[in-house]
């Protein structure tokens, strides 16, 4: 504010801003318009298909509803319905089992495929081979292993036969193996995805550690141990989470592959949330089935994010 003196009387006058400044707030408006602009469709996406869709299904999760015709608010009644359940139970243990084999089978695969990768020539060839599976629809890596595993014609087992004359088992009939075995293709198909991640991550640790190291007489595998892990803990933490994530939601190899059979011997938490829902047409049970994978995943992936701080340090 500046002040004019008229006589006695001091008047206060609104100072006049300055070209520069209001350039500047101009720029920082159109700005923020265009970040609005550009962030908007994948706001609304995540409104629309996410935020949207949570809290329907929560509201649902009180209800019982067919799916046609009135909704009638039940309480949680459906939340007891649910851990009443064998069927809920059976289908959360095979998704423990399920997660406790795929996530530490494609973490430690995919980084060892990734050390290898980078210390070789051609990388981008490696990268792409590797890199194939993901690219490809779930469903036709779900029948090709459905052929290669069938146990009458299928390709591992008529080797097995042939070459070392065993008398292998129906791999997806017999209800202790079958899902280690989908266990065993997601890892497959999850190897290529994670190895670009872990390739990523150690071509930005900078050679001079380990040539330090080198020098110090320091073997590869002190080196990967104290230099290479710790450096990558970043990237093992992100790599785990998502696979953790993705290993609790699994449901297109298990549909395709088995349908939750033999009997409900692989039926996963996300294959009862469909048979309730669009079998039974239970969506109300349904709907509470999905909040408490909501909070099982949400407990675990907080879990985790508190363990990466309490265990990993960084230095400033």
């Amino acid at each position: 504010m500046a002040t004019s003196v008229i006589g006695t009387e001091e008047i206060s006058v609104p100072a006049t801003p300055s070209a520069g400044s209001l350039l500047r707030s101009r720029r920082s408006r159109s700005a923020a318009l265009w970040g609005l602009f550009f962030i908007g469709p994948q706001l609304l996406g995540l409104l629309v298909f996410s935020v949207i869709p949570v809290g329907w299904a929560m509201i649902l999760s009180f209800m019982e509803w067919g799916g046609l015709g009135d909704r009638t608010f039940v309480g949680l009644a459906n939340y007891r319905e649910t851990f009443q359940s064998s069927e809920f139970r059976g289908a959360l243990s095979h998704t423990i089992l399920f997660t406790a084999i795929s996530v530490p089978g494609s973490v430690i695969v995919s980084l060892l495929i990734a050390l290898l990768v980078n210390n070789v020539r051609f990388k981008t060839i490696y990268r792409l081979i590797f890199f194939l599976p993901t690219v490809t629809s779930s469903v036709a890596i779900s029948l090709v292993w459905l052929w290669a595993l069938n146990g009458d014609f299928g390709l591992i087992n008529t080797y097995l036969r042939s070459w070392f004359g065993a008398d292998p088992p129906n791999w997806l009939i017999e209800r202790d193996l079958v899902v280690p075995i989908i266990a065993l293709v997601s890892i497959w198909a999850s190897i290529g995805f994670n190895m670009v991640i872990f390739l990523a991550g150690l071509q930005s640790i900078s050679p001079s550690y380990h040539e330090a190291a080198q020098i110090d007489g320091a073997s590869r595998a002190r080196q990967f141990f104290n230099i290479t892990l710790p450096l990558l803990s970043p990237t093992v933490f992100f790599v785990t989470i998502i696979s953790l994530i993705g290993a609790f939601q699994i449901f297109d190899l298990v549909y395709v592959m088995t349908d939750g059979g033999p009997g409900n011997a692989s039926s996963t938490m996300v294959h009862y949330i469909y048979e309730t829902a669009f079998v039974d047409f239970s969506f109300g049970l349904s709907a509470a089935v999905a909040m408490v994978l909501f909070a099982i995943i949400l407990l675990v992936t907080l879990f985790q994010f508190w363990g990466q701080r309490r265990w990993v340090h960084y230095d400033d």
